[in-house]
């Protein structure tokens, strides 16, 4: 039987929540951590019990996976560029959007890919977020291919969830939210900021947890993979 994953997903706003991360991991007994605006270049090696797989080097607001050596090898990742938005142009946080790993169950050999993902910005369109989802999903597919994946982050897409549902139920893949809001920081900005689309995955929960440091807070997913076909 395949291993349930649990994964965690936190933008760390400019990494201003790092000290938290540790106990994040040992508290809710990750297998991995996906990571979005954070530095790099001050992220520790390890994070309690896990190790960190990939990060991206380029952008001024970073990406990182970390995973649990123990249970899962790490056999490659992957760093991907989207198409910049306007805000990209402007502020220069860099392209690289997605990033990817490929893991396989100790205890099961079966393959999984997880990636972090963070979208652009509000100030962008929700069309071209959309772009940058259905890029991402096709970037995954040609890199890992017949491989259960879940792609978890920052999708900056909290309204008007309709055309994302329908491109997604298209794509083949699942959208699933968290059981509460995941994004407070002004009085009247909030939402699901931070959720999962998946392929050949069993979702069986998608948690918020509490406030910390950051303007997100972070999700927990309890994920299994259905298998390679």
């Amino acid at each position: 039987m395949p291993s349930e994953l649990r994964i965690g997903s936190y933008n760390l706003w400019k990494n201003a929540a790092a000290h938290e991360l540790e106990q994040l991991a040992i508290e809710h007994e990750l297998d991995v951590l996906c990571l979005q605006e954070c530095d790099s270049t001050k992220l520790p090696v390890t994070i309690g019990p896990l190790q960190r797989a990939a990060s991206t080097e380029r952008n001024r607001l970073g990406l990182a996976i970390y995973h649990r050596e123990e249970a899962f090898s790490a056999l490659e990742t992957a760093v991907f560029t989207l198409p910049k938005s306007f805000h990209d142009y402007l502020m220069s946080p860099g392209e690289e959007r997605l990033l990817a790993i490929k893991l396989v169950d100790r205890a099961t050999d079966e393959e999984v890919v997880v990636a972090s993902f963070h979208a652009a910005p509000l100030t962008t369109m929700n069309s071209a977020r959309r772009r940058q989802i259905k890029l991402s999903h096709q970037l995954l597919a040609e890199w890992a291919p017949e491989i259960p994946m879940l792609m978890v982050g920052d999708y900056n897409y909290p309204l008007f969830h309709g055309g994302l549902q329908k491109q997604i139920d298209r794509s083949g893949h699942e959208l699933t939210f968290s059981d509460s809001h995941t994004y407070k920081r002004y009085r009247y900005i909030r939402g699901h900021f931070d959720f999962v689309t998946s392929l050949k995955m069993t979702i069986a929960s998608v948690a918020t947890l509490p406030k910390g440091a950051s303007d997100h807070m972070p999700i927990l997913v309890k994920a299994t993979a259905l298998g390679a076909v």
